[in-house]
């Protein structure tokens, strides 16, 4: 087995440097971007006490220990989004954060256990507006990179066309040959109707599959890696039951006001019009982690503080692109370790 020199030796050094030098370049243009449009950058703190309650995001545990030696258990955020929302409550409008984020149990060509979110939330506007901002932030990394087409595992992306839009419904239709809204009704999630039409298409289904699983494995092995080529793809108005952290679309309240962002087959951003009922929020999170404790045996705690300014956040609209990916796409590299300055080297297990 052969074994790769370290990230600092002088001769990998050497063939990463071009790709982190397009880094600064696109992350400067894409920061006096925010700037000009009457963004703050701000600095989320990284420390909580809740690292966020998705069932399957894996946070990184530690203990504050005071100076009485008494210990509190706190997390590093896998998100900046629970204390850039409380900023929103506090009375910011535009803002904006480069992000360094913390996921476990997440490593491969495209995932860091440690990399950096671009987060941006702007207040009383439609979640649409984040679309043309993602539209603008890929134009301008395209330029800082000089790279004006993108290439990745022989998918090509022109990041200066106009997007393609449609909704999961038509993903499902188009991509997958499944009609989705026939698995559920009134918010009513029908999981046989669901595996069924799953089964149909070649998925294998396992007996303890959720609806959720059996919906995710759908976007892996049908979707995902069709979106995004040749022009930039929006998905868009995902199921309620996939989208815990978005209002939803008051034309039609099965489905919410989220969306994703799609380059050469990788996803790049997870849009939303941002959900404001504290008490129906607290019911999502205890739901989700019943669910993780179920699966996983663990469960993160809920921000009470959170909660609280929820409740006087305005109606907002939230937006998390992964800057590492994107800068991936620009500058031509093909794996996340090429562009960040100093990867957590691998454990070889």
């Amino acid at each position: 087995m052969s074994h790769q020199s370290p990230w600092w030796s002088p001769e990998r050094h050497a063939d990463r440097r071009p790709f982190l030098v397009g880094r600064g370049r696109i992350k400067a243009a894409i920061r006096n971007w925010f700037v000009g449009q009457g963004f703050t950058e701000v600095e989320p703190s990284i420390l909580q006490v809740s690292p966020g309650n998705e069932t399957h995001l894996h946070a990184f545990r530690t203990d504050m220990i005071g100076t009485d030696l008494s210990r509190h258990e706190l997390y590093l955020h896998t998100s900046p989004e629970l204390a850039m929302k409380k900023l929103l409550a506090a009375g910011e409008t535009k803002i904006f954060a480069f992000a360094p984020v913390f996921r476990n149990r997440e490593r491969g060509s495209l995932h860091s256990p440690e990399f950096t979110m671009l987060e941006w939330y702007r207040a009383d506007e439609p979640y649409q507006t984040l679309w043309d901002d993602c539209a603008t932030v890929l134009k301008i990394a395209s330029e800082a990179a000089g790279h004006l087409e993108w290439t990745l595992r022989g998918k090509t992306c022109n990041p200066g066309a106009a997007f393609h839009a449609l909704t999961l419904e038509q993903a499902f239709l188009q991509f997958a040959g499944m009609p989705l809204r026939e698995a559920i009704s009134q918010n009513i999630l029908n999981r046989a109707a669901l595996a069924a039409a799953a089964e149909a298409v070649g998925i294998r289904i396992a007996a303890d599959d959720t609806w959720s699983d059996i919906f995710s494995r759908v976007l892996v092995e049908k979707i995902d890696d069709r979106l995004g080529s040749p022009a930039p793809t929006i998905l868009y108005e995902y199921p309620v039951a996939e989208a815990a952290l978005a209002r939803p679309v008051l034309s039609d309240p099965q489905v919410a006001e989220r969306f994703e962002l799609f380059a050469c087959g990788v996803e790049l951003a997870n849009g939303f019009g941002e959900f404001t009922d504290a008490d129906e929020q607290r019911r999502r999170f205890e739901m989700w982690m019943a669910e993780k404790q179920r699966i996983y045996g663990e469960r993160y705690p809920i921000d009470e503080d959170f909660l609280a300014a929820l409740r006087v956040m305005p109606p907002s609209s939230g937006c998390a692109l992964g800057f590492d990916r994107l800068v991936m796409l620009a500058t031509g590299a093909e794996r996340i370790d090429q562009v960040l300055w100093t990867p957590f080297p691998e454990t070889g297990k």
